[in-house]
């Protein structure tokens, strides 16, 4: 009862918190609530987030706010198809002391932060994605054979262009599956437009002020894992992860439209993103409905469907929308 107790003023207070790092994102990146919900889970969930969306949406604006507000140290790289591994990570440099000795010393690369913004991170070569890989799974690199540990927190926020596939790289699905959510910057509507324009081509523009600190990130990460969840939040999970991969069976027959499908992590992140998105909404417990919101953002990106289901005009969100109302459905008949 106490623990329960101690939990429920942490959230309190950082309910307050969070509605305050809002405040100050929506200054600087007007309106897209979803798209700010969504990256501010990712971040108390401990996880990386790659946008999606057209040029001129906000994308980078977005991740830099999210730096100042967060109060972390923040790093931006452009990836281009020449960007080498030793680019991101560092390297190191042979160096002459006065009496004439030489050492390496290795000089540390822009993945040494607490807020990696990666910017078109489908333009670099498999080999440097390979190099961010390891940061974002293990939170370090291998450098001559040394382990270099990041900092804590350490996030990356990556961005990319959904039409300019020409000199891309595709992100392979191990990568993929690294991001802890996939988030689609849209276009925004029309009273949102007007507000963009008229708040961005003034004198001055609004400016972010920080509310949070690393310290007290990393106490929010702490709280989300804390978060009780209830038995039949667990069951949606599974029910929805399990029902999305190749080989589930449907009404007694096999699915065969789904090339591959969400793994184990998959169902984590949903349930840490649960976990995230009923503190931001103020609740002590994820529900149903946050499962349920969630379940786009952070499957589609683990799956693929095959060229003859894309023929017949099928996607990956209208199956994963079938498959979350089949299991609701299923559920109240029961």
């Amino acid at each position: 009862m106490a623990e329960s107790d101690a939990i429920m003023g942490e959230v309190e207070n950082l309910s307050k918190q969070l509605r305050a790092a809002r405040d100050s994102i929506a200054g600087r990146f007007i309106g897209q609530e979803a798209v700010v919900e969504l990256a501010l889970g990712a971040m108390l969930a401990g996880g990386h987030a790659l946008l999606v969306g057209l040029p001129g949406l906000g994308k980078t604006r977005l991740v830099e706010t999210l730096g100042t507000v967060m109060g972390l140290h923040a790093n931006r790289v452009q990836f281009t198809p020449d960007l080498m591994p030793s680019d991101i990570i560092g390297a190191e440099v042979l160096e002459t002391a006065d009496d004439g000795t030489r050492h390496f010393r290795f000089v540390e690369g822009p993945v040494f932060c607490q807020l990696l913004m990666a910017d078109e991170i489908n333009r670099a070569s498999p080999r440097t994605q390979s190099a961010l890989l390891q940061a974002m799974q293990e939170r370090e690199v291998s450098v001559a054979g040394q382990r270099k540990v990041m900092g804590k927190p350490f996030h990356v926020l990556a961005t990319q262009n959904p039409i300019e596939q020409e000199g891309t790289y595709p992100l392979p699905e191990a990568q993929l599956d690294r991001f802890l959510v996939q988030i689609d910057v849209a276009y925004p509507d029309r009273e949102t437009e007007r507000d963009i324009i008229l708040a961005t081509t003034g004198v001055e523009e609004g400016a972010a002020k920080p509310v949070f600190g690393a310290e007290s990130l990393l106490r929010a990460q702490e709280l989300v894992r804390r978060v009780p969840v209830g038995e039949s939040v667990v069951e949606l999970i599974l029910d929805l992860v399990r029902n999305c991969r190749p080989g589930a069976e449907v009404n007694g027959e096999v699915v065969r439209n789904i090339v591959w499908g969400p793994g184990p992590r998959a169902a984590q992140a949903l349930l840490l993103m649960a976990k995230a998105r009923a503190l931001l909404r103020g609740s002590y417990a994820p529900s149903a409905d946050d499962v349920v919101a969630l379940a786009v953002p952070v499957l589609r990106h683990r799956m693929a469907i095959s060229y003859a289901a894309r023929a017949e005009g099928a996607t990956i969100e209208g199956m994963i929308a079938e498959t979350v109302s089949r299991i609701l459905a299923e559920e109240a008949a029961a």
